[in-house]
């Protein structure tokens, strides 16, 4: 078994090995011409129900023709145009080459001692996104496995700051469409159930500024402690952005933490179109990227920065078999120091990769694209009498819902456009997510794909309305 060990002795079979899963991938890209095939898990189950793992197939070759059957062929892939549902981006190859270099030298980004150079690249990726954003020259971070990761460790780091042990006294602020991850770090970091306060939106979904000045008073008058302001960078279901001037001001006057979850809009710090979108990102003292989002990235590739890299002492352990206080005055470099994480991969490299290859130019323009198309796909939907569209889009995010000619119960047409939904995702030829706005079923595009066409659009859009009025035709006919 030794064989498969990956050293100097079996470099050679590395090479074959990892060769015939890339040709076999390259072979299912060129060969997708629909984003998923429509299997049910009744379906696909069973094949993997049937698979003895305690008798190995001893074969590379074989287990790949295994993998087809039970993963490649079924796979939703999120490069195909008509993929147009959740915050998946199709990837640049400069990080599928990191991802397959990283993986193979399986560097852990915890101690210089475990990835020396790694270390180094991390730190000056932070510093690189840092002053993207203009957090200043004290900032520092830390990449982490995602948004939500980086969310909780900001709030942390905002809980400690208020120097504080009366928890139930903590609010944070965020508003009604933020990410779930603000309620599930505030349950983590032992807050009380009404420790999070939701703070109406306005129209185009962002944060009333108004209702937050109301809040944060009301919370003074009441003798709590503003802990935070969470303010989002565009929200996962309508990509809004919220007023963060505004809320910088806000956060300044009442002694609230700002922190700005920017794991979506990120993808603006490298726009040159559309940069002034987030102004007043910069007045924060924590921010979420995800550069698996907007910056067209593997999973996972995320981090969280600080305006204040003292603050992030608040995350710091010493254990003496891994960094022992004497490394600090030995100036060693250990990125543990800073993370919720402890062996962690080296995933700065995907960017690193990327920033080398093509620039941040190159990740701004594609950015850029799928944004100008979400504006094009906002002016056909708003012109089509079929569909009801909720906001025009800051980002890249299209909700929306079908709406019949003839006039229709509310509730059934709710029915119908989760119909046309389910629909759609059965036949595979095309893929949607789907949300609720003010209690109604809705359907949404996340545009994330510079190949995807406002004939893609136009056609998907034919697509649920022909789903939709099937199901409203049968509706009818049994009513009947």
């Amino acid at each position: 078994m030794r064989s498969h060990l990956l050293n100097d002795i079996t470099a050679e079979h590395y090479r074959r090995s990892v060769t015939e899963g890339v040709e076999r991938v390259a072979a299912k890209l060129a060969a997708t011409d629909r984003p998923f095939t429509g299997v049910t898990a009744d379906d696909l189950a069973p094949r993997i129900d049937a698979i003895d793992l305690d008798r190995p197939l001893r074969d590379t070759t074989a287990a790949l023709d295994e993998l087809e059957d039970v993963y490649l062929r079924d796979a939703v892939y999120f490069h195909h145009p008509r993929y147009l549902a959740h915050l998946n981006c199709p990837v640049v190859i400069p990080a599928v080459l990191g991802e397959a270099v990283l993986s193979a030298v399986n560097s852990s980004l915890d101690t210089w001692d475990q990835s020396a150079g790694g270390t180094l690249i991390e730190r000056k990726l932070i510093d690189w996104t840092a002053a993207r954003i203009g957090l200043g020259p004290a900032a520092d971070g830390v990449f982490t496995s995602g948004g939500t990761q980086s969310n909780l460790q900001a709030l942390l780091l905002a809980r400690e700051e208020t120097k504080t042990e009366e928890l139930t006294k903590l609010r944070v602020f965020a508003s009604e469409v933020s990410h779930f991850s603000v309620q599930k770090s505030a349950k983590l970091l032992g807050l009380g159930p009404d420790a999070v306060v939701v703070v109406p939106v306005d129209h185009d979904k962002r944060m009333q500024t108004v209702a937050l000045a109301h809040e944060l008073e009301r919370c003074a008058e009441a003798g709590l402690i503003p802990m935070a302001v969470v303010a989002t960078a565009g929200t996962t279901d309508f990509g809004s952005i919220d007023p963060l001037p505004e809320i910088a001001g806000l956060c300044e006057q009442y002694g609230a933490w700002m922190h700005v979850d920017a794991a979506y809009g990120c993808g603006l710090l490298a726009s040159r179109k559309y940069r002034h979108r987030i102004d007043g990102i910069e007045r924060a003292d924590s921010v979420t990227v995800d550069y698996h989002k907007s910056f067209f990235q593997p999973v996972s590739s995320s981090a969280v920065l600080v305006r204040d890299a003292a603050t992030l002492r608040h995350a710091t352990y010493h254990a003496e078999y891994l960094n022992p206080r004497r490394m600090v005055t030995e100036r060693i470099p250990n990125q543990v120091d800073k993370s919720l994480q402890t062996t962690r991969r080296f995933d700065a490299l995907k960017l690193w990769m990327t920033l080398r290859v093509m620039g941040a130019d190159g990740i701004g323009a594609l950015f850029d694209e799928v944004c100008d198309l979400a504006a094009e796909g906002w002016k056909l939907l708003a012109a089509d009498p079929r569909f009801d569209v909720v906001v025009e889009p800051s980002l890249s995010t299209l909700v929306f819902r079908y709406i019949p000619a003839a006039v229709t119960d509310p509730a059934e047409i709710d029915r119908a456009n989760l119909y046309a939904r389910k629909a759609l995702f059965a036949s595979g030829d095309a893929v949607v997510a789907g949300t609720k706005v003010s209690g109604r079923h809705y359907l949404k595009f996340t545009l994330l794909n510079p190949e995807t066409t406002t004939a893609d659009i136009t056609a998907v859009l034919d697509l649920i309305a022909g789903h939709a009025e099937q199901y409203l035709g049968e509706s009818l006919d049994r009513a009947c």
